[in-house]
């Protein structure tokens, strides 16, 4: 009896493979809406650009709030239940999450969790659930998705909250946790997941071009415009300030970074390489480039047996 199950898991898996390849791959226009935070703003910077340079027609929806959690994005939809001209349900950019939805019949929606939080389960549940489920009463044609964010730099004050008053004690770390739990509640829910944190993970984890922390460089005592080594870095990192104070953000991605994020995203929407794709951001070195999009194509391809099988043994009522 295992066996024959683990025989029709292999044949889903290799229909999802086959099927991966020719989703989107034909298609020239794809409508994208996102529900997140600066993390979804990173990940799809570059990707219209991206679009355009593979032939491609993208339409992006947003329904943005910085640092907003499951939770949040609940609480906005529960207070728009009770009344749609509450400010507490307008929390994306002065309007509700339906107001941004509007009529338009969105092909992906994606949903991400808060990054601090990223690294717990509980702090998911029941947010996750009831934000799917709702979306996909509102937009049964559009297949839901979820967007795993990404693990913060190395040298990061503090990394993801794995219980309360808990966290994470390593980039690392972070990253397995953050990891797990979006892959837990995408085998809860049914969902496909964007592998941007494995992207970003393979590259700063690789010991030729991943990023690692300047010992030479001493921040308290650092004088404007010294800046450590940051080659290869994902994410922004120190910087100086117009009035030349020295800040750090080790948690958002730079330009580099948001190439990835893109990459993986525009690889796994329209299931072709993005390998051959002539637009690179300033500012990214050339080699560092086309790293990154062989990168990113690797970690689509690795992780999309896996998406296709949580999405096609999910209940009839959880897909699209």
């Amino acid at each position: 009896m295992k066996s024959r199950r683990l025989s029709s898991l292999v044949c889903i898996a290799i229909l999802g493979v086959l099927a991966f390849g020719s989703s989107f791959a034909s298609a020239r226009t794809l409508r994208l809406f996102t529900v997140g935070n600066s993390f979804s703003e990173n990940a799809t910077r570059c990707l219209p650009q991206l679009a355009h340079a593979g032939g491609h027609e993208l339409i992006i929806g947003k329904a943005i709030k910085g640092g907003c959690s499951f939770q949040q994005h609940w609480e906005a939809v529960e207070a728009w239940r009770a009344n749609p001209d509450d400010p507490k349900a307008k929390i994306y950019r002065d309007k509700s999450l339906h107001e941004h939805l509007g009529a338009t019949a969105w092909d992906i929606i994606t949903v991400q969790q808060y990054s601090l939080h990223s690294s717990d389960v509980t702090t998911y549940r029941p947010f996750a659930p009831q934000l799917v489920a709702h979306l996909r009463l509102l937009r049964p044609d559009a297949e839901i998705v979820l967007h795993q964010t990404w693990a913060y730099r190395v040298d990061a004050d503090k990394f993801g909250v794995v219980a309360p008053k808990q966290n994470s004690t390593s980039q690392r770390e972070m990253y397995v946790r953050s990891r797990a739990a979006y892959w837990e509640i995408a085998a809860e829910l049914g969902l496909r997941v964007i592998p941007t944190g494995d992207a970003m993970w393979r590259v700063d984890s690789d010991p030729t071009w991943g990023f690692s922390r300047d010992e030479t460089f001493e921040p308290k005592t650092a004088a404007y415009p010294a800046l450590p080594n940051q080659i290869h870095s994902l994410h922004v990192g120190y910087r100086w300030s117009p009035a030349h104070k020295l800040t750090k953000d080790a948690n958002h991605a730079n330009a580099a970074g948001e190439y990835l994020g893109a990459l993986v995203w525009y690889g796994f929407l329209f299931g072709e390489s993005p390998e051959k794709l002539a637009f690179v951001p300033a500012g990214v070195d050339a080699a560092f480039a086309a790293h990154l999009r062989k990168v990113a194509w690797q970690i689509v391809q690795e992780t999309a047996p896996a998406s296709a099988v949580l999405r096609r043994a999910s209940p009839s009522h959880l897909r699209k």
